[in-house]
């Protein structure tokens, strides 16, 4: 390479790149996820957080746990969004298996559940959220994780 051409990113950079940009779409008032399911350096999914098909938007409507001033990383079953990992596994499928996901949040843990099922062997993940259990159960479960800095 010359000396004065720049160095590409690498593809963990990449990646998680476009899942800041998918994170856009999201519909959720408290925070912008995005998810990308990537295997062979091919994107087999992508997804986003916010209200299932035909369900009103939190941005339309409002936050339900905001209403009830539940804190973030707990009972995620009051709230009618679905997560952008759930998203991409769903559009994924079993071409999920032995993939990559990124995405630019830990997964709490009732998504790294569905990431153990899916087989998705390694997770990439830019940002924090405040539950640690999802990590943990990732590492438990073989998956390898890692976590990019900021």
């Amino acid at each position: 390479m010359r000396a004065d051409t720049p160095e590409r990113i690498g593809w963990d950079e990449y990646w998680i790149k476009i899942t800041q940009d998918i994170s856009l779409r999201s519909t959720c008032i408290r925070r912008k996820i995005g998810a990308v399911i990537v295997k062979d350096k091919i994107i087999v999914s992508t997804g986003y957080n916010g209200a299932p098909r035909g369900f009103p938007h939190c941005i339309e409507r409002g936050c339900i746990r905001d209403e009830l001033g539940i804190q973030s990383g707990t009972h995620h079953e009051i709230c009618r969004g679905v997560h952008a990992e759930q998203n991409a596994l769903l559009q994924a499928g079993r071409d999920a298996a032995g993939a990559t996901l990124y995405v630019n949040a830990y997964p709490c843990k009732i998504c790294a559940k569905m990431i153990l099922n899916a087989s998705i062997r390694r997770v990439v993940i830019s940002g924090t959220y405040s539950d640690l259990e999802g990590i943990e159960l990732l590492k438990c479960g073989g998956v390898n994780v890692i976590i990019l800095e900021e």
